[in-house]
């Protein structure tokens, strides 16, 4: 089945991805951390909700789980094992498999910005559902992990084909592409996508998702081993740095404070 992937805004910044069966009425919510406008997509389209998926625990991404089973009924909640999110029917750990809507999703284990953070990736149709690990030119803070974590599970997500499309759960792409610039000012590839960028959010249109390809040319956090990226962390440092793990430490606390 080839599936229709929808965004549906949320809060200030969010995307609940809704996937969807072309064949049928039936959608998975991931990350579905406002209940009202999930209900909306599905009486707009006359759709039932069939399945969650949740990638990590924070309430922007969980907050809705509750009152769309009052709403909708009974169904899998798909999440990490071990997450301080007690809403999970069935646990999720690295390699395992989930079979929804003609779909089969294998899970990533990729903690860093939290520790339970898992993504959903379908071999077959070259997708991901990374939350908030990757974002196009971006990468999640370390809120529970660590850089070392965060930095490893990057490297997981880029060694998928570079023709997967990477679909993160927030519209961070200006400010992570003026960060990125700021790293790289003579990246003609990251100028070309700030550029486009810039010009679909002018028309109030999504950035995402974004494709692994795109990240390896123009995303500093994944590009930690290029010599350009690594002498513009070291310099500001004002050290030499010599591993891309410290080039990736660097670089994530100089975009918190960007």
């Amino acid at each position: 089945m080839t599936p229709k992937i929808t965004a549906v805004p949320a809060f200030d910044d969010n995307y609940i991805w809704c996937i969807e069966n072309k064949n049928s009425s039936r959608f998975i919510a991931v990350d579905p951390g406002d209940a009202k406008v999930v209900i909306e997509h599905a009486q707009t389209n006359n759709q039932q909700l069939v399945a969650i998926f949740v990638t990590h625990h924070h309430a922007d991404h969980t907050g809705g789980i509750e009152t769309l089973i009052r709403h909708f009924g009974d169904m899998p909640v798909y999440g990490p094992s071990h997450s301080p999110y007690a809403g999970i029917t069935h646990e999720l750990q690295h390699h395992d498999l989930v079979h929804e809507q003609g779909l089969e999703f294998s899970i990533l284990e990729i903690p860093g910005h939290t520790l339970d953070h898992i993504a959903y990736y379908n071999r077959e149709q070259g997708i991901l559902f990374c939350g908030d690990t990757l974002f196009l030119a971006g990468c999640g803070r370390v809120f529970e992990g660590t850089a070392e974590q965060m930095y490893t599970s990057l490297k997981k997500i880029m060694a998928l084909p570079a023709t997967t499309q990477a679909y993160p759960t927030h519209e961070y792409s200006l400010a992570n592409l003026k960060f990125a610039v700021a790293v790289e000012n003579d990246n003609k590839a990251l100028l070309m996508a700030q550029r486009q960028c810039q010009q679909m959010r002018a028309l109030n249109q999504i950035t995402l998702p974004t494709q692994l390809a795109q990240e390896a040319a123009i995303n500093p956090f994944v590009r930690a081993h290029k010599q350009s990226v690594m002498a513009s962390a070291s310099k500001h440092a004002g050290k030499p740095l010599n591993s891309p793990s410290e080039v990736f430490t660097i670089l994530r606390e100089w975009k918190n404070s960007f």
